[in-house]
């Protein structure tokens, strides 16, 4: 069984030595899938809390930056852990990189149950702080308490999917992911309306949702033992070095996303300025610019485990190919669905709202931003990519610039000092993705070259 094992290992990483082109959608095609379906729940999610009020809809709006910046959190850190293990078994150490998968399951535990004990002993006090209206609080709160009491399934399953992201299996954790979610999305109507829980409805059954994700996790990777890398948590030994690669790669990464997360509470903070309705409509817009997301993610996220594997395997040929062809894919994807979103922005909304102002704000948003979407995707492939050569800093600088100094002032600025229209806040963040672009590529690029100068000193050597 071993050697079935570890034969399977080197014939994964030598197919993509092999063919990187085509490793790209190997391992980003399966995520894409899992993301499409993901992307469908949300759809079908603020479908049905629409159906309950505007104000549910921007409740939930108010809840999205504090579940973005757990999931954020995750996923930084989470790919810290992808990255350590691809490198190592880039390097063909399997007892290093399942040890690592070890150190990153019991992470997750850990900051899974920290997130879930904050959020509930002090849910409704950040809501507060956050700027969330008297008239939203009760709904908030309601819907908050219960995902916060869900944030340790979430990011517990969040770590062990990438465990299975970094020896390359894109596979079996789509599988889980598509079964969850489509628990969560029967169990929507049933508990929205079935059962009378309201938006309160929708948070549980998230909940559960995740609560199934973990327990399939677990089970593939604890019981039947089907993964490549085989954790034996009774033998376990620590090691701080793998923390602190973890922590290397990934804080940054979390702290950027949390930053994000801030932005998108400045943000509901600012439209709150103009309407709750204004809010709506920007939480409306975010669910056809996940369509968007799924293949730039998809890409972007089988970059780290390839650049990682690459980078350990010495092979920088394969580095500098692969991570041209995810940004020439990227910039093709982004100029596509940018010129089809801004055609059919009018038409989709009508969806999710009969509010027409609701819409018109929802279809601002897009037809602004769908110009710029080659940009995003510049931006965001670059970031991960730089994240497979081991360094999560520039994700954070470049974050910290998007957000904090150029996107949430100007829309600040704009809304608040000047009173103008609504979307002058959109033309804040577009001026950002400009900046965010030219950073992230210029820093790649110089990354790319002292590489370079590190595999050719170890070669010479």
């Amino acid at each position: 069984m071993k050697s079935t094992d570890t034969n399977s290992k080197h014939s994964r990483l030598d197919s993509f030595i092999e063919n990187p082109r085509k490793a790209i959608w190997t391992l980003g095609l399966p995520v894409m899938m899992g993301m499409a379906v993901q992307t469908l729940y949300s759809i079908v999610d603020m479908f049905f809390v629409a159906k309950i009020s505007v104000n549910a809809i921007a409740a939930l709006g108010f809840n999205l930056p504090l579940f973005w910046m757990a999931m954020g959190i995750s996923f930084g850190l989470g790919t810290g852990v992808t990255a350590v293990i691809a490198r190592f078994i880039g390097a063909k150490d399997h007892k290093s990189a399942t040890n690592v998968a070890e150190h990153g399951l019991i992470l997750g535990l850990v900051i899974g149950a920290f997130f879930s004990a904050v959020g509930l002993i002090y849910g409704e006090q950040i809501l507060l702080i956050l700027g969330t209206p008297e008239e939203l609080l009760p709904d908030t709160l309601a819907y908050f308490h219960i995902i916060a009491g869900g944030f340790v399934f979430m990011i517990t399953g969040i770590f062990l999917r990438s465990i299975f992201s970094g020896e390359g299996d894109t596979k079996t954790p789509v599988k889980i992911q598509i079964t969850s979610t489509v628990v969560n999305i029967i169990l929507d109507p049933i508990l929205i309306f079935g059962f009378d829980m309201g938006i309160k409805g929708a948070a549980l059954a998230t909940v559960i949702s995740m609560l199934v994700a973990v327990v399939m996790y677990s089970r593939v990777i604890l019981i039947k033992k089907a993964t490549l890398l085989q954790l034996n948590m009774k033998a376990f030994k620590l090691n701080l070095h793998y923390f602190k690669d973890i922590f290397r790669i990934g804080i940054p990464s979390s702290l950027s996303m949390i930053i994000m997360s801030m932005g998108g509470a400045l943000f509901n903070w600012i439209l709150v300025h103009y309407s709750a309705n204004v809010v709506a409509g920007y939480q409306v817009a975010g669910r056809l610019d996940q369509i968007f997301f799924l293949p730039i993610m998809a890409i972007a996220g089988s970059l780290v485990t390839l650049v990682g594997m690459f980078y350990g395997a010495q092979r920088f040929d394969l580095i500098t190919n692969v991570i041209k062809d995810g940004l020439r894919y990227g910039v093709f994807i982004g100029l596509g669905t940018g010129a089809l979103f801004y055609v059919i922005a009018p038409y989709v909304f009508r969806i999710f709202t009969d509010d027409p102002y609701v819409n018109e704000v929802a279809v601002s948003i897009i037809r602004t931003f769908a110009p710029v979407y080659w940009l995003i995707a510049i931006g965001m492939i670059s970031g991960r990519a730089l994240q497979g050569l081991g360094t999560g800093i520039p994700s954070l600088v470049i974050t910290g610039i998007r957000v904090a100094l150029v996107s949430g002032p100007l829309a600040y600025y704009f809304a608040v000092i000047l009173d103008k229209p609504y979307v002058w806040v959109w033309y804040g963040s577009v001026i950002a993705v400009f900046v965010a672009a030219g950073t992230s590529l210029t820093w790649l690029a110089i990354r790319i070259r002292r590489v370079q100068r590190e595999v050719e000193a170890q070669t010479s050597a």
